[in-house]
């Protein structure tokens, strides 16, 4: 009985056996197929992951990067004349890049929070950069008085040569379109021709068409300065240079001999004439700044100096030239109208050397993002007006010079309180 049940009992687990088995060859069958898969699934996630991984790191190198240069250019610019090249970035770059890149830090997920506080910082600090002229939204200007009068300022660039596409621009073009302008004043820039294929100090050459201006501008008093020249049909009560070269290192102060025979084509870049304005007395400062420094971005040397040696001197030249206003401005008791090419765009941290005393008119413009040069494309801000605050501005337009120039020609109407 025990052997016949053991028999049976056996080959019960047999058959149990038997039966099992496929099962369990389908279950590891199975297992094998979903290993497989994962494996599949894992190799094409892999790429993916990777691509996510540097998408993260892309956006934290952006922001990050972004806020360390406006933190450097903020401590930097008007500082070291090497940091000059990145002091011609467009203004408006400073606000539209920290935008973008608001996005950008959208892209790394984990971190976009801490992220995203990069380029709201970069935007803080750098919207005085931005050229935005924000004030115009809600400055109203004054009504003027029958007794203002119209200033023009204006970098003819190179008086009347026809150095822009689009010609021919003629004489004749560029004296009537002065006379256009029907100012009380011009405070007009490069009053010089310019030949290109000479050494850099031999390329500006004096002009002298007084007897042209006496023509078309008849009862106008004249005053030359160097390359500036001021225009006044009100009476003229004096006038002088402001001496740049007593500001500058010991090593620049010597006029270059390419210039010997005009010395105020580089010791001077401002041009004081004071004129009776409804019985007041109005200093007004013809100023035209050098160039900032950028040959290092050109990689451009001469044959006076390298690059590093032409930008230095440009930086130089640069600060000197507003110390010269500073001083003036401090001991002039009277009203102040500054106005010219100074060079200098809003993001250039020498614009901070403007006298505190003077006002910045750009309020009284009716663009948001104010431009003067290049005249078409208007990409910075390079001209400039600014008056004591006891002179009333009730219009100011940049105006298109028409092919004449490069830069867009100041058009005031100011009175003195």
């Amino acid at each position: 009985m025990s052997e016949t049940a053991n028999v049976e009992t056996s080959t019960a687990e047999g058959e149990q056996s038997d039966r099992a088995a496929p099962a369990s060859r389908l279950r590891r069958w199975r297992a094998t197929l979903a290993s497989v898969a994962e494996g599949q699934q894992s190799d094409q996630a892999a790429p993916a992951s990777r691509l996510g991984r540097w998408r993260v790191r892309l956006a934290i190198f952006a922001c990050t990067s972004w806020l360390i240069f406006v933190a450097l250019h903020r401590l930097l610019s008007n500082r070291f004349y090497w940091w000059g090249p990145f002091d011609v970035v467009p203004p408006l770059t400073f606000a539209l890049v920290p935008l973008a890149l608001i996005a950008v830090a959208q892209l790394a997920p984990r971190v976009r929070w801490r992220l995203t506080a990069a380029p709201v910082l970069a935007l803080l600090l750098g919207m005085g950069y931005s050229g935005l002229n924000f004030s115009t939204l809600w400055y109203t200007p004054p009504s003027a008085p029958p007794n203002a009068i119209k200033v023009v300022t204006w970098n003819t660039q190179y008086w009347d040569q026809d150095l822009q596409p689009g010609g021919p621009h003629t004489t004749d073009d560029f004296y009537a379109f002065l006379r256009g302008l029907n100012a009380d004043v011009y405070m007009l820039q490069e009053y010089a021709h310019v030949d290109m294929t000479r050494t850099l100090w031999a390329q500006a050459r004096s002009v002298n068409q007084v007897d042209r201006l006496r023509k078309e501008f008849p009862g106008y008093q004249i005053v030359i300065e160097g390359r500036n020249i001021t225009l006044s049909r009100l009476p003229v009560v004096g006038h002088s240079w402001l001496d740049t070269s007593k500001w500058l290192p010991d090593d620049l102060k010597t006029v270059p001999s390419g210039l010997r025979d005009r010395p105020l084509f580089y010791t001077s870049q401002t041009q004081r004439t004071d004129i009776q304005v409804n019985g007041k007395v109005v200093t007004f400062y013809n100023s035209h700044l050098f160039q900032p420094p950028q040959r290092m971005l050109r990689l451009q040397n001469s044959p006076e100096g390298s690059m590093f040696q032409v930008d230095r001197l440009n930086y130089e030249m640069r600060r000197a030239s507003y110390r010269a206003i500073q001083a003036d401005v401090a001991r002039n008791p009277n009203r102040i109208v500054l106005g010219g090419d100074l060079n200098t765009s809003p993001s250039m941290g020498i614009k901070s050397m403007i006298p505190d005393r003077l006002v910045d008119q750009s309020r009284a413009l009716s663009s948001l993002y104010p431009a003067s040069w290049p005249a078409g494309t208007r990409a910075w801000r390079l001209d400039w007006l600014f008056t004591t605050s006891d002179v009333a501005v009730s219009r100011y337009d940049l105006l298109d010079p028409h092919g004449l120039s490069d830069h867009r020609a100041q058009s005031i109407t100011l009175w003195p309180r």
